[in-house]
């Protein structure tokens, strides 16, 4: 049993706390005992009570106190491709990327395809808030394919309005900034009720988009 903070596996679960290390290790690490039991083959697992002392597994765990188990994986990437994908531009949030990788993975038969400016998906955060579907289907890299659909709170076109035709590619920028002008020229728009907020998050947007494109996708097959 560990019984020391030195030990080389808990100073690289301290590292992979930080981009840079994860990018540099290709590694990063889960927490808890449904995602441990979810992921692919782990490089280690640290089980309190059992690999190490409780207390110092805590004291390496992005969620504090009473984590029960923490793995170390190999970063895997997927290829850009499927029916329907989702392409997110600028989304910097961590719990954002996360979400909208479980609402794809739940939704859709592509995976996230990650653009500019968007949080890493290896980040502790992100890894949860994915609950799983990371393992299931890893994000993408590099430029999307097929016809690409820009979700825009300003255009006039609703989401209601587009033809379901695969392979279809929603893209998604940051809430604020939403997405550059060449990179989606067919932009549509979630209606929202009148004297409602302007816009919704955007792993909300992604969701609602998705359960509607990809339910009208299938109702076409």
């Amino acid at each position: 049993m560990i019984t020391s903070a030195d030990n080389d596996k808990l100073k690289t679960v301290r590292k992979l706390h930080d981009r840079r290390w994860r990018d540099k290790l290709d590694l990063f690490v889960a927490e808890g005992e449904d995602l441990v039991e979810t992921g692919w083959k782990p490089e280690f697992v640290l089980v309190a009570g059992e690999d190490v002392e409780p207390a110092l597994l805590d004291e390496v765990s992005a969620l504090g106190s009473g984590t029960r188990v923490i793995g170390v994986y190999r970063r895997r990437w997927s290829e850009p491709g499927g029916d329907l994908s989702v392409y997110l531009h600028g989304v910097g949030d961590p719990g954002n990327v996360g979400t909208i990788i479980r609402s794809a993975g739940a939704l859709c038969d592509g995976p996230v395809i990650l653009g500019p400016g968007c949080a890493d998906p290896f980040s502790p955060k992100a890894v949860r808030a994915s609950m799983g579907s990371l393992f299931a289907r890893p994000p993408a890299r590099g430029a999307p394919g097929g016809r690409l659909v820009g979700l825009d709170a300003h255009a006039e076109a609703t989401l209601a309005e587009i033809e379901p035709t695969p392979p279809l590619v929603l893209c998604l920028g940051a809430e604020r900034e939403g997405l550059p002008e060449e990179l989606a020229a067919e932009r549509v728009r979630i209606p929202l009720r009148e004297g409602g907020p302007d816009s919704l998050n955007v792993a909300m947007a992604a969701t609602v988009a998705l359960y509607d494109v990809a339910h009208r996708m299938a109702a076409h097959a």
